[in-house]
């Protein structure tokens, strides 16, 4: 493949853009078979197609998907590069979609993306919290900029999936007074038979957990199981059953819910991922919740 021709690559990220030929057409002053060639000259150049006919109108493939982020980061980039030259402040704001998986604490997913809103980055942050296999979908389309999980993703069926660790914590069980005050003594074989909150079995938190007690030999007495950690936490804040979170927001559980420390595992382990399209991150906003992740949020 020879070198990329821009004017090229500027009318497909038009063509994109506009929804069709006829209004990229119009807007360039071209006719549509010049438009036309000019997009089947860069499909040949990169040896893949970039759009698909569906019905009367066209589609982009996948590849013509990643094409146009990047013409769109390429011409933006350009736009602010004028802009500076010629001494005009930019006002560019930097976008960050963000998917959350429905099983990560909301308390974690906050502090973790704290950084993107720093005056330093000052991202305008867009969320979307869904089950992980409906995230990482989004992510392969390049319609999400980083998944937030609470375990790594498999790569498969061709996708690029590259899982950056975050950072690690251990795992407390919080209770209202009473309750905690009646565990808290022998802890943690005050576990056993204790009445207790758990996410469902679907989540890392809960296999982990799970685990532990196999191999202590403890078995609490389940009063409810949850995909809402949330909801699991305002269950919990009632004061008849006892309940885990990550050590990592135990100050902020305590604040937001009314309740107090049982006591602390630290075994368990509650692991968090940044998931990626890319092996090598290059999103401000992202390499700024990693970089505050691994040196502060985790210590």
């Amino acid at each position: 493949m020879g070198r990329l021709n821009y004017h090229h690559l500027m009318y497909f990220w038009l063509v994109a853009r506009e929804g069709g030929l006829a209004a990229a057409a119009a807007k360039l002053r071209l006719s549509h078979s010049t438009l036309s060639a000019q997009i089947r000259s860069l499909e040949e150049s990169l040896g893949e197609k970039l759009f698909e006919r569906k019905g009367r109108n066209l589609a982009l493939t996948e590849m013509g998907r990643l094409v146009y982020g990047f013409a769109d980061e390429i011409f933006t980039l350009g736009d602010e590069l004028l802009d500076t030259v010629r001494g005009r402040p930019t006002g560019r704001t930097l976008k960050l979609v963000v998917g959350i998986s429905e099983v990560v604490p909301k308390l974690v997913a906050k502090r973790l993306l704290e950084p993107a809103r720093s005056r330093a980055i000052n991202a305008r942050i867009s969320c979307r919290e869904d089950k992980p296999e409906r995230l990482l979908a989004e992510l392969a389309s390049h319609a999400l900029d980083v998944v937030i999980s609470d375990r790594p993703s498999p790569a498969g069926g061709g996708t690029r999936i590259f899982n950056h660790l975050l950072g690690e914590c251990g795992v407390t069980i919080f209770a209202r007074g009473p309750l905690a005050a009646k565990h808290r003594p022998g802890f943690p074989r005050s576990l056993d038979r204790a009445p207790m909150l758990l996410p469902t079995e679907s989540t890392a938190l809960r296999r982990a957990f799970d685990q532990w007690c196999d191999a202590h030999g403890i078995r609490p007495r389940i009063e409810g199981e949850f995909d809402d950690l949330a909801l699991m936490k305002a269950f919990g804040q009632d004061g008849r059953e006892l309940f885990p979170a990550p050590s990592v927001i135990e100050s902020a559980v305590r604040r937001q819910h009314g309740v107090e420390v049982v006591g602390r595992i630290p075994e368990v382990k509650e692991r968090f991922y940044a998931v990626s399209a890319e092996r090598r991150i290059r999103h401000p906003a992202v390499i700024a919740i990693c970089e505050k992740a691994r040196n502060d949020l985790f210590d």
